[in-house]
């Protein structure tokens, strides 16, 4: 923010008499005048060095912010305008980029203000200089008032950044999104204007008096050390704020107990009682109602060398449509709306994630990597959102409960996210999803899928079909009422999953008992849970637009794939409203306390 108008009075239109004497005395003068008009040899204009540097840092940190807050807002289901510049938005691990800036940002906004106050610089942006467009002045006053309220506008744009900024760090989601990327796009749009207008009154050298430094003029009552005063101030912001964040988070104490709960999806266990919750505001989900935000009770208890969990999350819908197969006039549908690129929305059953890392690095543990491709050596996403994986050789251990998969069994899939694995041929040639550091732990898992894509189609026509049901009419009388919308709930008990012993395999001859309109199950159970992958057992229920969850486990599995339950790890929960990959998320991590 640059003085323009300091050194200008207010010019109004000369009175016609004295307009009269200006043009006699030209018409005298003639040619001659002309020729004898000096050349300007006025010194370029400059900015004192305390505007330059703040100036510059100031810039720096919003443009830092605006970036990476594209690359996040680009991320959305239904974004388009931030995508519009995916070509020079960054990439890899946004999140703590993104804090950092924010929090230079808003202490270099107070180190601002109080430059200008200490250094008696406050006139620059006087509202009172606004009152020039009312009067018939210069086009270069004109053009100062015009910045004046530019910049006020910039001021409350910010604020409002960081307001938001703040309610979106501690969970807060909804409307709060909307308005944080509104303020945003006024900033965005504040930095165009401004370097258009400050060209306009004073050209290309107005323009560089930002690169042309000069000691600050000294006024009656002004700081003899300003700038030093106002950086002081901003580093007490900045540290303020930090400690504030990091005194602030959630610790979720582990109590101690006698008795493993029963896995029934209940909290109605006496242990539980004893045990105190923590409530996390997670938000920027898929679906839920909307609002993409669903609060997490969380409660924790150690019986002797095993560690139980209660997670209860809001989802209004029990879904468990996880890509049914629909059969009609030329054969068999599954059901989908974007399973080609691995980020369906529609058709899927309900999903919740919890992951425990040694270190509280954003993005969980530092192993969120966003953008279409954050590796350059390794195949990008198939929806082009990013990756999972970690950089420095740490393993964040990652507990996915999935209600058509095994969820609703009794199982929790034991994951984990880790240094990118080498690609096999098929995700090299772009063939099969690369997921990178986000893999299964060792051992196997017992549910499978009954589709066979067509890779001409990607889902989008015909699919093969592994197996059908013995009996179709009592396949769908497990499934309970069928209803195709996205938006019901599936019936208490109802079966969106195939047992082995329920099918046998695809035949043209079976295939032709099963009638048009038929709705049979995306996902097989087969086989037993087996290896590291096998270590926690779970208990769910859905009631009252809540799930709970249960989850058991030995405190140290022993496997390298997990980490060891212990005083200090760090968790973040996510909840998924029948979507594959868009789910709740939560900045602030919660550390567990053991007693």
């Amino acid at each position: 923010m640059t003085d323009q108008v300091t050194d200008h009075a207010l010019e109004l239109p000369s009175s016609s008499n004295s307009s009269k004497k200006s043009q006699t005395g030209r018409h005298a003068n003639g040619a001659d005048s002309a020729a004898k008009r000096p050349e300007d040899r006025s010194p370029p204009v400059r900015s004192d060095i305390g505007t330059i540097l703040l100036h510059w840092t100031l810039v720096i940190a919003i443009v830092t912010s605006l970036l990476t807050g594209m690359r996040l807002s680009a991320d959305a289901e239904h974004a388009w305008f931030s995508k519009l510049f995916e070509p020079i938005l960054p990439q890899g691990e946004i999140w703590t980029w993104h804090y950092v800036s924010a929090i230079f940002v808003l202490a270099v906004i107070f180190a601002y203000a109080a430059y200008m106050t200490l250094g008696r610089l406050k006139r620059r942006i006087s509202s009172k200089k606004i009152v020039v467009l009312t009067l018939p002045a210069s086009t270069k006053l004109r053009l100062a008032a015009v910045n004046v309220i530019a910049y006020w506008i910039l001021f409350g744009a910010v604020l409002t950044l960081s307001a938001t900024g703040v309610l979106l760090y501690i969970g807060h989601g909804g409307i709060w999104v909307t308005v944080h990327y509104t303020a945003a796009l006024v900033v965005l749009t504040y930095i165009v204007a401004h370097v258009v207008l400050h060209y306009c009154y004073g050209g290309v050298a107005q323009l560089l008096r930002l690169f042309r430094p000069q000691a600050l003029r000294r006024f009656p009552g002004m700081s003899r050390h300003p700038l030093a005063l106002a950086t002081a101030l901003g580093a007490i912001v900045l540290v303020g704020a930090v400690s504030l964040d990091f005194g602030t988070r959630d610790s979720l104490v582990v109590a101690k107990g006698n008795t493993l709960p029963e896995l029934d999806g209940t909290l109605d266990d006496p242990v539980w009682q004893d045990a105190a919750p923590v409530f996390i505001r997670t938000q920027q989900g898929s679906n839920l109602d909307g609002t993409g935000e669903s609060t997490v009770e969380v409660r924790a208890v150690q019986v002797g060398d095993k560690i139980a969990f209660a997670f209860r999350w809001e989802d209004k819908n029990r879904s468990l449509k996880r890509h049914p197969l629909i059969k009609r006039e030329d054969g068999w549908h599954m059901l989908n709306n974007r399973a080609d690129i691995s980020d369906e929305t529609a058709y899927y059953e309900d999903k919740f994630s919890v992951a425990f890392s040694t270190t509280d690095t954003f993005g969980g543990g530092g192993a969120t990597h966003m953008g279409p491709k954050p590796l350059s050596d390794k195949p990008a996403a198939f929806n082009h959102r990013g990756l999972h994986y970690t950089t420095d050789g740490s393993l964040v251990d990652v507990w996915q409960w999935k209600a058509s998969r095994g969820g609703m069994l009794g199982r929790v899939d034991d994951m984990h996210f880790a240094t990118p694995v080498e690609p096999n041929e098929a995700q090299a040639a772009g063939k099969s999803r690369y997921s990178a550091g986000y893999n299964p732990d060792e051992g196997k898992a017992f549910y499978v899928y009954n589709y066979i894509g067509d890779p001409v189609t990607h889902y989008h026509g015909t699919v093969g079909v592994h197996r059908l049901p013995i009996d179709h009419k009592k396949m769908t009388s497990l499934m309970g009422t069928i209803d195709l919308s996205t938006e019901v709930s599936e019936d208490e008990g109802s079966q969106w999953w195939m047992f082995e012993n329920e099918s046998v395999p695809y035949s043209p001859e079976k295939d032709a008992e099963i009638p048009v309109g038929t709705v049979i199950p995306g996902v097989l159970i087969q086989g037993e849970y087996s290896g590291s992958r096998a270590d926690l057992l779970g208990g769910s229920r859905w009631h009252d637009g809540h799930w709970t969850l249960e989850v058991v486990r030995n405190m140290d599995t022993g496997q390298s794939q997990d980490l060891a339950m212990k005083d200090g790890l760090f968790m973040w929960v996510s909840a998924f409203d029948h979507n594959q990959t868009r789910h709740t998320r939560h900045s602030r991590p919660v550390r567990l306390t053991f007693n």
